[in-house]
């Protein structure tokens, strides 16, 4: 597999140098991003930078042993997310090890159930396309919505994902699974077949049970776990509780946030 990226030369050096570094290190990782996303649905990028998945408790030894090997590291976001650059210091590669929401952590399971796949000649393991679509549905920023790589993903795996794994994955955040298989029969009305029966049914009636159900009597707003900016307003205005202080501390829940002030703020 050979996605398109900016000066692809430079750009597949230093990616084969920070895959070649975890594994000699003994770093378990799983690529992602736009390379995964073309192996499973055959839509090509161009790509700018490599997003590589690891266990929370492997973060350090990922960032000392790409430290060590020259490059500059930093734990970016200490609930998800460490950066490595290359040497010019514009590029770099994404270190994941959850999500900016704090809902959807990496763990062993991921593993178990990772692809085959190869990037630039090198044999890898890529995220599965369930736990990808877990974590794209909450991506729903002003600059970036990735509901339409949901809905592709749907569509060139849908024959072949484990539903019942997307099911329990998204859990109690159900409704927002549902509001992109709604989308999909929008979006692809003759592709309803992609998506069992039995996963429609089963939202829907959680749908149903709920409409009979009072409501809730804390006055939260799960907005937050959707866009990290477009529901400060609910917080901090409207005496919204955020959400993901269930998930996150308030210093993390606090530098996320401002992250995305800073960058709303630059021209």
């Amino acid at each position: 597999m050979q996605p398109t990226t900016n000066n692809n030369h430079q750009h597949a050096n230093f990616y084969r140098s920070v895959l070649d570094t975890l594994s000699r290190a003994g770093v378990p990782f799983l690529v992602s991003g736009g390379f995964a996303l073309e192996h499973f649905t055959g839509i090509s990028r161009d790509i700018k930078d490599l997003d590589i998945f690891v266990l929370g408790t492997d973060i350090g030894a990922a960032l000392g042993a790409l430290g060590a090997a020259g490059y500059r590291s930093e734990l970016t976001f200490s609930h998800w997310l460490g950066k490595v650059y290359d040497h010019n210091d514009v590029d770099y590669v994404d270190l994941i090890f959850s999500s900016g929401n704090g809902l959807c952590k990496v763990d062993r399971v991921w593993f178990e159930r990772a692809v085959r796949g190869e990037i630039f000649e090198m044999p890898v393991f890529l995220c599965p396309p369930e736990e990808m679509i877990w974590q794209k549905s909450f991506i729903m920023e002003r600059e970036r919505y990735d509901g339409a790589d949901v809905a592709h993903l749907i569509l060139a795996q849908g024959d072949r994902l484990d539903w019942q794994r997307v099911l329990n994955l998204f859990g109690r955040h159900w409704r927002v699974f549902l509001s992109h298989l709604i989308l999909f029969d929008y979006i692809y009305p003759a592709e309803k077949a992609r998506v069992p029966a039995f996963v429609r049914h089963k939202l829907l009636d959680l749908l149903s049970q709920e409409v009979c159900q009072p409501a809730s009597a804390s006055r939260v707003c799960r907005g937050s776990f959707l866009s990290r900016a477009q529901f400060q307003v609910d917080i901090e205005n409207w005496s919204y509780e955020d959400a993901r202080l269930a998930h996150m501390s308030e210093e993390e829940v606090a530098q996320w946030s401002n992250a995305a002030n800073q960058k709303e703020d630059k021209p």
